[in-house]
Parts: structure tokens; sequence; C-alpha cells
């Protein structure tokens, strides 16, 4: 009898139809496939049962956030091989659907079947989330899905984010793609001021301030007062201990609050940098609106959001199963345009957008680098499932921005006044 890597090669390429591109090491020692490609490495059959019991993404993801799956090699080499095989080829249910009409197919799952053995189904991860996607985005839904993602610890986003602890798309200003995250950081939060044309003695509202970086670059470098709210308690304890280090306590304020409860406007100017993310399609017309009533007129509003590529029939669209069950539960993409139009029906002027994707890939590569420097740290700070989910995500996010999959913007919208004096420059660019 072949051994378990080569069975498991040959069952692969029944399912697939195609050669496998990834070398297989099973819990045998067995190697199979070409070599010198990453290594696929099978730890134990419960990871068989995993993909038979959950086929496509989420039973992969599960064998790999609980360690029964792993990559020996390049990760971005291997992950952009699997999202060739799986993750672009649609829908998971109709492609096995189809697939299993075949009797190549089926056969390969009956001998998988054999391998795994006559076990019941693992439960998944501790990780996953799981709940019914029903009355979404309200507060206390958003309250306990932001603390999911955000209340890892403030320990471990020191590691991945380094010193600008910055969790948004970083910027780099010229050229050089080899500049440090810290600049790049730094440069974005800047780009963010001068779209905004902050001014000494302005209000800046600051929605999902994340660890305070924005409100901190805003005040000390712009002269402005500034209100910043998250949801996450850890990250307002953090931001708050910040404030205090570098004297700004008269003028940035740092509140646990829902941006639907900020009643204290008007404000000149609000920011919100990947934040509206977790709005949701059902109430993003409300969060436009609530951030165009909180702008006095003329007053600038920073949309720095990711974007997903528009499908031909958007009422298939659904939420991709690994980030809504293990990163971030009840987050929705939508294509700019669909932004751009809620902006507008709000009652906002878009003046301006910008897409950083490149940057964003970028961005990603330097967090990956940095959890795997630190692994074993990692780990110990999170878990080891919970350090494998940042890490798969981190990697195949940079992979899904670099192939154009998804994009990232910066939307700089206009409360107009009455007037239609907007203020802005004939030539608007005047950032750059």
């Amino acid at each position: 009898m072949a051994d378990a890597a080569s069975r498991l090669k040959s069952f692969a390429e029944q399912l697939l139809g195609e050669p496998l591109p990834l070398r297989v090491r099973a819990w045998d020692g067995s190697q199979a496939g070409p070599p010198g490609a990453p290594v696929l490495v099978v730890r134990n059959r419960r990871a068989l049962r995993r993909l038979l019991w959950k086929p496509g993404e989420l039973g992969l993801v599960r064998a790999w956030v609980a360690g029964d799956l792993d990559i020996d090699g390049d990760l971005y080499t291997a992950l952009g091989c699997l999202a060739g095989l799986i993750w672009e080829r649609g829908d998971d249910a109709r492609s096995l659907a189809q697939a299993l009409r075949e009797a190549d197919v089926r056969a390969a799952v009956r001998g998988l079947a054999r391998m795994a053995g006559p076990y019941p189904p693992p439960p998944p991860p501790p990780e996953e989330i799981r709940r019914p996607r029903a009355n979404l985005h309200t507060r206390r839904s958003d309250k306990r899905a932001i603390s999911h993602h955000y209340d890892v610890g403030n320990d471990f986003y020191e590691l991945v984010l380094g010193p600008s602890m910055v969790y948004s798309c970083a910027y780099w200003a010229g050229a050089d793609a080899g500049a440090a995250l810290e600049d790049a950081q730094r440069d974005k939060l800047e780009l963010v001021c001068r779209k905004l044309a902050l001014k000494p003695g302005q209000r800046l509202l600051d929605v999902g301030c994340g660890w305070g970086s924005m409100a901190l670059h805003a005040a000390r470098e712009h002269g402005v007062g500034v209100v910043g709210v998250t949801l996450s308690h850890e990250q307002a304890t953090y931001a708050r201990k910040r404030v205090a280090e570098e004297g700004l306590a008269d003028r940035i304020e740092i509140r646990v609050q829902d941006y639907r409860d900020v009643r204290d406007g008007p404000y000149d100017a609000i920011s919100s940098i990947g934040m509206a993310e977790h709005v949701g399609a059902q109430r993003y017309l409300e969060y436009a609106r609530d951030l165009h009533a909180l702008l006095a007129p003329g007053g600038r509003l920073l949309n720095h959001q990711i974007a997903r590529r528009p499908q031909r029939d958007e009422e298939s669209y659904s939420v991709d199963a690994f980030i809504d069950a293990y990163v971030f539960p009840d987050g929705e993409l939508a294509p700019i345009g669909t932004t751009v139009t809620q902006l507008e029906r709000a009652g906002f002027e878009v003046r301006d957008v910008e897409s950083l994707r490149e940057h964003y890939a970028l961005t990603l590569r330097r967090w990956v680098a940095n959890l795997e420097a630190e692994w074993p740290r990692a780990q110990r700070l999170a878990g080891p499932g919970r350090a494998r989910v940042w890490r798969l995500y981190m990697a195949a996010s940079a992979l899904a921005f670099e192939r154009n999959r998804i994009g990232i913007n910066q939307v700089l919208a206009l409360r107009t006044p009455a007037s239609g004096d907007s203020g802005m420059p004939l030539r608007s660019r005047t950032w750059n």
C-alpha cells in the first residue's frame, strides 16, 4: 500500500482535477509532490475529518487554527497556490456539488474517508465564533464583535503593529517601499490631517480611534482638540495612558462610546480610519447620516475603508466564512461605488477618492514579518490558535490586496454649506 503522503496527493489531485502544486508531508513522515515546493504538513488524521465534514475554506481554516495543518516553507507561495485551487473557484457548496457528480471525485472522497477513520467530526477550535447572523449591528452586537477582535491584548498588538500602534493601511509617501513601517504610518496620519485641512483650535472627532495614534498626531502636530471614540476598553485604556504621557490630556478625550451616541457636535472634521467595515450594509446610511449631522457646515470627513470588488449579482454576496468566524465577526465589505453613493445620499459632497491598495499589501507583509519574528512570544500572549488566526488572515489579506480581490480607499467628503462655497482649493490634491 502506498504511504500516506502519496495517497493524500493522489486523492487531492482527483478532487482538483489537476496536479497539486504543493508538496505533502503526512503524519507518518512520508512526503510526496514536487521537490522544492512549499510543504503542506498534515499532522494527523483529524485534519482529514475536518475537511470531510466541512469541505472548502472553513474546513481548511479549522484544521490550520487547531494545528492539524501547517505550511513548511514560504507561506505566501503556499497560500497563493491554495487560493488558485480553492478560494478563487467560487462558491464551495456549488463547486463541491458539481464535482461530486464525477466518479473519480466520489472515489477520492471515499478514499479520504477511509484514511480519516470512523470517528465523529472534531469540534471547531475554541477561537471560532459561532452565532446566527441575525440582529446584526445593534449596539450590543457591535460591542461584542469589536471586543472579540481588539481585546486580544495590547502587548500582542504592540508586537504585531510595532511602535506606531496603527492598525490600518500605512502610506509610503515616497518611491521607497523599503521605508520603515513606523515612518509610513506617520505619513498616513499626516496625509489624513492634510486632507482634513486641520488647523489649531479646531475640533476633530476620530471615530474608531484605536490606540489613540491619530488623535495624538492631530493634537500634537496640528493643534486641534480631539474626541476619540472606541468600543474597546483595552484600546481606550492604552490610548488614555499615551495621552497622559504626552501631556495632551487638555486637548484629547478618549471615550468608550458608540459613534451613534455622540451628541456633542458640531465638529470641524471627522476621521474614520478602518472603522466603517464594522458598520454593515444595513446600517451604512445611518452611519453616514450620523457623521454628516455631527459636522459643521464646511466640515470634512475622511473615510478610510476596505472595499471589495463588485459582483455581477450583488444579492449573492456573502461574508467570507473565515473572516466572519475568526477575525471580524459581523464585518462587511462594500464596493467603493456603493460607499460613495451612500455618503452622497447622506448629504455629503464627495471631493476625492484615493486608492491605497498596494500600500495595504506592503503594510500586511510588515505585520506578518513582525509576528513571525516574535512567534513564540506571540503564542504566549494570544494563545497558539489565535496567533495562527492572525498569521493566516494577514498573509492571505496581503495576497488579496496584491491580486486586486480587495482594495482600500480614502474618501474625502464635505458637508457643503448652503451657499455652495466648499472652501476647497481649485486643485484638491495639494496634500500630495
